[in-house]
């Protein structure tokens, strides 16, 4: 996808659902996240047509029923987000968010080490001339 597709908080519910499943018809997401949203089927139905006209799902029909698809792939998805997120509160930059979530205690000792190991990766890369 060339420019970023913006969805509602409600609508990555649903793409979240079939991005795990693959592709999935409107009474197999109803199934999935009435319990854990409470949302009846016909909020489930609208939030796929806005998905729809969003271009971030395609449809098939299949007999009476409609089965979806992901177009918008979530990778693509979380990096838009992430970079939109910098961008708004940080600038762009990554050093100031993690000193934000350091400053606040919301670092574990486990985000830590991951950091840290992530730290030498990328500084190893560039000794060897890779970006």
């Amino acid at each position: 996808m060339t420019s970023p597709v913006r969805i509602s908080e409600a609508e990555s519910v649903v793409m979240r659902a079939l991005w795990e499943r693959g592709e999935a018809t409107a009474e197999d997401l109803v199934e999935a996240l009435a319990a854990p949203t409470g949302w009846q089927e016909a909020t489930v139905k609208t939030l796929l047509n806005r998905l729809l006209k969003k271009g971030a799902i395609a449809a098939e029909k299949e007999g009476r029923r409609f089965r979806y698809r992901p177009l918008l792939a979530e990778e693509h998805w979380i990096l838009d987000e992430s970079r939109s997120l910098l961008e708004r509160l940080f600038d762009g930059r990554v050093a100031p968010l993690v000193a934000h979530f350091s400053r606040h205690g919301a670092l574990s000792a486990t985000d830590l080490a991951e950091l840290k190991r992530l730290v030498q990766q990328l500084e190893g890369n560039d000794r060897d001339g890779n970006d």
